[in-house]
């Protein structure tokens, strides 16, 4: 449950839900960096929060806005140690961008397909969308999924997005959302 932002993420079988202060997330199949083996990875991550510091005032705009950020994030230098994790990002490419609606909100994502250096790199995805508790604020769900067999299916992103439901919405759901 991601209550800062009025949103229930659901969580995939086989994947670890948390929530926080700020936001909620999702984690699958930790595993050495290939950057930097003194790091732990995940083949899939996913996390929500409140898109602060954006320019942007659509969710087309947010979501184009946050996706190099979310590239960084996932796949770029280690936020707590500076380490390249994957060795840095060696290229990107748009490979799709749509409207969706996502807690009953009209929302837009946006997904690259990135190289990396060292492992075998992977898929951002940032889906933004008005909060359910504060239309005039946007939401921010990024997704960060290795580009191997062992990671999660890409179809994993798309069920995540359309099983995020409302805070305020109907009951019957409690104890398998985050």
């Amino acid at each position: 449950m991601d209550a800062l932002n009025g949103i229930y993420l659901p969580v995939p079988e086989g994947w670890e839900g948390r929530s926080g202060t700020n936001g909620a997330g999702l984690t699958t199949g930790p595993y050495p960096c290939p950057g930097d083996k003194k790091l732990k990875c995940v083949r899939g991550g996913v996390n929500s929060q409140a898109a602060e510091g954006h320019k942007a005032t659509t969710a087309k705009g947010v979501a184009e806005e946050d996706i190099a950020k979310n590239a960084e994030a996932s796949y770029g230098k280690s936020p707590s140690s500076g380490s390249d994790a994957y060795g840095g990002i060696t290229s990107r490419k748009e490979v799709r961008s749509e409207p969706v609606t996502v807690a009953g909100e009209q929302g837009h994502l946006v997904r690259w397909k990135l190289s990396t250096a060292e492992g075998a790199g992977g898929y951002v995805q940032s889906v933004a969308f008005p909060s359910p508790l504060d239309p005039e604020k946007f939401v921010v769900i990024r997704f960060g999924f290795d580009a191997s067999e062992k990671a999660p299916d890409l179809s994993e992103m798309d069920a995540i997005t359309a099983g995020v439901e409302p805070l305020t919405g109907p009951g019957g759901t409690a104890g398998r959302e985050v």
